[in-house]
């Protein structure tokens, strides 16, 4: 059955740590970011006088990526060519509950793909699985996994990939590099003022 209510602003985990626990749930904190060769240039090297020039390929959204993280300091990710739609998530859904091996409590954002009448009806045929809590409005600093897409991006500072494919291969090895910084994400849970395990 899903949860329509908006997690309190105050305590945004109560309710949710609540109900993970009396239905022995998961709960993953999931949200989606997009990748392009838009310039995003950090600082560098170059010759002095000689201002260094970055060239990007296009400005649109190339690569996109569906990113889960639990309390524990884990993250799943599953990244697509193009813009993110219900396919897209319920694909990502069913990634992320075979990986974690355990049904899921869902919470995100009021995203078109999330609140979309396919994703909907996956949810509800699948309600013994997934379970969903959306977070307030205009509020990406209650979702922990903000920080991670931010950090992925920062990495990828001056980052001049040759091509689609080349760009997918970058943004897979940057969120392979943060699975292994347990730390970093439970501290993002800490910094959203949640403390969930």
């Amino acid at each position: 059955m899903n949860e329509r209510s908006p997690l309190g602003r105050a305590a945004p985990g109560r309710q949710s740590k609540k109900r993970a626990r009396r239905e022995r749930r998961t709960i993953v904190f999931l949200d989606e970011t997009g990748h392009s060769f838009r310039a995003r240039p950090g600082t560098t090297w170059a010759r002095r006088g000689v201002t260094p020039v970055l060239q990007r390929l296009s400005k649109r959204r190339e690569v996109s990526s569906v990113v889960a993280v639990t309390p524990a300091g884990q993250l799943y990710a599953r990244h697509v060519r193009g813009s993110v739609s219900s396919p897209v998530v319920i694909q990502a859904l069913q990634h992320f509950r075979r990986m974690i091996g355990r049904p899921l409590l869902v919470v995100w954002d009021r995203l078109n793909a999330h609140r979309a009448h396919r994703t909907a009806a996956f949810l509800a045929h699948h309600a013994r699985d997934f379970a969903v809590a959306y977070l307030p409005a205009y509020a990406p600093d209650l979702n922990p996994e903000e920080p991670c897409n931010a950090w992925v991006k920062r990495t990828m500072e001056n980052a001049l990939p040759c091509g689609i494919a080349d760009l997918h291969r970058r943004v897979q090895r940057a969120f392979r590099r943060l699975q292994h910084r347990a730390d970093f994400i439970i501290g993002c849970f800490r910094h959203a003022g949640l403390s969930l395990t």
